[in-house]
């Protein structure tokens, strides 16, 4: 992109991989400020723009809500971070988050692994078998950790 440069709400639609109503709609809502108009009325984006339309799709693959941005998208790109300590406190906590989110979706990878490895899609987690024997391998830590230590193996949990 060259200095200076505008572009369509189409071009940034397709520079963004965000949809033309979805950034008319942060324009509303004021997470993007209203863009500049060609005398014909069509909307026209700067390169900044774009680039803060591209922060806000990857804040929000982080499922930080739209709310949460704004402090972020008030801060001028060129800022000096130590200067906001309170937000990169809030980008430490909300990554936090995130890597709690990755471990717990790893287990259930781990768990969805376990299942086709053993070609058992239904089950219960207790060391019986259906003759009433004993099984052989013990529960894996993984898949212990999706049941309940407190409900009996083939009851339902009430809640």
């Amino acid at each position: 992109m060259k200095a200076g440069q505008t572009f369509t709400i189409k071009q940034t639609a397709a520079q963004t991989g965000i949809s033309e109503d979805t950034i008319r709609y942060y324009e509303k809502i004021a997470l993007l400020p209203r863009a500049n108009r060609k005398d014909n009325g069509h909307r026209v984006y700067r390169e900044e723009d774009v680039n803060t339309i591209r922060l806000i799709s990857c804040l929000k693959k982080t499922g930080m809500p739209l709310e949460e941005m704004r402090p972020f998208l008030a801060v001028s790109v060129d800022a000096d971070p130590a200067e906001y300590p309170e937000l990169a406190e809030r980008l430490r906590s909300h990554r936090e988050t995130i890597v709690s989110q990755i471990a717990s979706l790893q287990q259930v990878v781990d768990f969805i692994d376990m299942k086709l490895k053993e070609g058992k899609y239904r089950g219960d987690c207790s060391n019986e078998s259906k003759d009433g024997a004993l099984r052989k391998e013990a529960v894996s830590p993984v898949e212990l950790s999706y049941f309940s230590v407190s409900a009996k193996v083939g009851k339902p949990v009430r809640r």
